[in-house]
């Protein structure tokens, strides 16, 4: 759909959050009252003509980049939780029992997304990049699938769930390593079954109690994936590279995220703030709706592919 978007100041008097970080809430303004535009051709040569007249673009991308490779997301087309939110950084440095329920679930869950391959939006982005048109692909994702794909000016804003580190002496360790001494050491859980959830997690209520945490084996100390839980910040010389590319951009474009987590939401903010045009591809209700220039209402793998064929077009 086009849309007048608002300005930084606007969007954020329409937008005020309690939590400056992570907000799980759903917003209460309501979307665009714009409608949308007849078929998926017509808003897809809309994008052709804005990549055109934006030929650097800062991407930003979520979990519905994702999906097409049976990675499950968290939220509805409205920006609701499908489920309960995930781990929060304060519960799992704090509680043992929250991290028991983490590595346990993770155990399952963790092959499940290491054996994921990239899909077809995944490939058009490292073509779009490949044709020079992507100047970095920020992602908010953990599972390493873009890198995967080809592209390489990927930044991994919450991190990567395929590496973990300690807490206490800053020791790294490929998970692939970490997983086999949590089967060791967890053979009964080892042997449960857990359907796919987000970020390497897997469906499993089960008690706890006699799951054997991972310890550091060069310190003892507390391992922790290499990810941003929910509660933690962005690392700032992450986020300030982010912005040096966002500034050395000529818009942004957003695929697959209804941006409800702040985190997300700035890339949106600063765009305005620095007078960089946005258009978004997600099917549903984003928190930056009023932001957008344009915005396609498609799944992500379709709008891409079509929108390579036009511009290989000439």
């Amino acid at each position: 759909m086009i849309v007048a978007p608002l300005t930084a100041s606007q969007a954020v008097q329409a937008d005020s959050r309690a939590d400056p970080l992570v907000d799980s809430r759903v917003d209460s303004v309501p979307g665009s009252q714009i409608k949308p535009l007849d078929a998926l051709g017509s808003q897809i040569e809309a994008l052709v003509k804005f990549v055109r007249a934006h030929p650097r673009l800062q991407v930003l991308t979520g979990a519905g980049v994702s999906t097409g490779s049976g990675i499950p997301d968290y939220r509805d087309s409205e920006g609701a939780w499908k489920r309960k939110p995930p781990v929060s950084h304060q519960d799992f440095v704090a509680d043992p029992a929250t991290r028991r329920r983490y590595w346990a679930r993770s155990l399952l869950g963790w092959p499940q997304m290491a054996s994921a391959a990239p899909n077809a939006a995944h490939a058009a982005l490292a073509r779009l990049e490949q044709a020079g048109r992507v100047r970095q692909l920020v992602t908010q994702n953990v599972d390493g699938l873009h890198a995967r794909a080809g592209s390489s000016q990927v930044l991994e804003l919450h991190g990567s769930i395929h590496h973990v580190g300690c807490m206490d002496c800053k020791a790294a360790y490929p998970r692939a390593t970490v997983q086999t001494g949590l089967a060791a050491a967890n053979p009964r859980f080892a042997a449960l079954q857990g359907a796919a959830a987000p970020d390497g997690d897997a469906d499993l209520e089960d008690s706890f109690e006699d799951f054997v945490i991972p310890a550091c084996p060069a310190c003892g100390g507390l391992l922790k994936p290499d990810v941003v839980f929910f509660g933690d910040s962005v690392p700032r010389d992450r986020l300030a590279g982010a912005w040096e590319a966002l500034a050395q951009s000529d818009a942004l474009l957003v695929v697959g995220s209804s941006l409800m987590v702040y985190s997300g939401y700035r890339f949106c903010l600063k765009a305005a703030e620095m007078g960089k045009p946005v258009a978004a591809i997600n099917f549903g209700r984003t928190r930056a709706d009023k932001l957008f220039a344009l915005k396609v209402e498609s799944a992500c793998g379709p709008a891409l592919q079509g929108l390579l064929e036009r511009l290989d077009q000439g």
